[in-house]
């Protein structure tokens, strides 16, 4: 899963989508999930990043995590284009979910 190239992220979580103009705004949680995911981490790498820096439990972060993921795929803001074997994880995690 990747962020696609063209999506702008500024260093305070403001994200806006060049193609259909549409603008967000991210907690620091989501910008730090956000820059991960720029940097090609898989899923797992993710979580367990956050679990490391965070004081939180793994299900409720796991919970965060889908379904932040969740959203930057409704507001086509992840690359879809070629499914990568983390792509096929994710997908199948999220149904366990």
């Amino acid at each position: 899963m990747r962020i696609k190239k063209n999506i702008a992220v500024s260093e305070s979580g403001f994200v806006f989508d060049p193609t259909t103009g549409d603008s967000f705004s991210l907690n620091r949680i989501g910008l730090e999930i956000i820059e991960l995911l720029r940097q090609e981490n898989a899923s797992d790498e993710i979580i367990g990043e956050l679990l490391k820096k965070y004081d939180v439990d793994k299900g409720s972060l796991e919970k965060y995590f889908y379904d932040f993921t969740s959203m930057l795929r409704y507001y086509q803001l992840i690359e879809t284009s070629s499914a990568s074997p983390d792509q096929a994880k994710d997908t199948e995690n999220q149904s366990y979910k």
